[in-house]
């Protein structure tokens, strides 16, 4: 089994992560507490695994905070979602933040877990966040993983 490798996202694979955010989100917005990201325009990093894009992670930094605005892995459970989290977090000690943050939405519960596993916990419950989140992008579905209504979003926070 060969080693990831991460690279910052840019030019020569802006198009593989905006189709790939296309695919995944439905488009290349992502909203999180009610702010837009165009999520191909901001920072973010490429899994690679033998020259092959396998992974995307993009974030927001804010002051001294980031902020995980998406994070996908094409082969899961191999490493690279991990691999990812762990060079954002190298971004944001670097930037001096006192923690990173995610919103995931209440019927992500594969996204729940894995984001314990790694340290994250449970900060805040916002109840009907999605509602507002699709008057920004209407084509957030009314369900998610599992036909279960995504209503709510959660916010998860590791502090550094």
């Amino acid at each position: 089994m060969s080693e990831f490798e991460f690279f910052r996202l840019a030019e020569d694979n802006i198009t593989w992560a905006a189709n790939l955010l296309k695919e995944r989100w439905g488009s290349t917005r992502i909203v999180s507490r009610g702010r837009v990201y165009q999520a191909d325009t901001i920072p973010g990093f490429v899994a690679f695994r033998d020259g092959t894009p396998t992974g995307l992670v993009t974030y927001n930094l804010s002051g001294d905070e980031c902020e995980i605005v998406s994070l996908d892995s094409i082969l899961e459970r191999a490493g690279a979602a991990t691999g990812m989290i762990e060079a954002v977090k190298a971004v944001a000690v670097r930037h001096k933040c006192r923690r990173i943050w995610l919103i995931t939405t209440n019927e992500n519960f594969a996204a729940l877990r894995f984001f314990q596993k790694r340290g994250f916990t449970l900060k805040a419950v916002y109840p009907d966040a999605i509602n507002r989140s699709r008057q920004l992008k209407p084509e957030i579905p009314l369900l998610g993983n599992d036909d279960v209504p995504i209503r709510d979003e959660i916010e998860l926070e590791l502090i550094l």
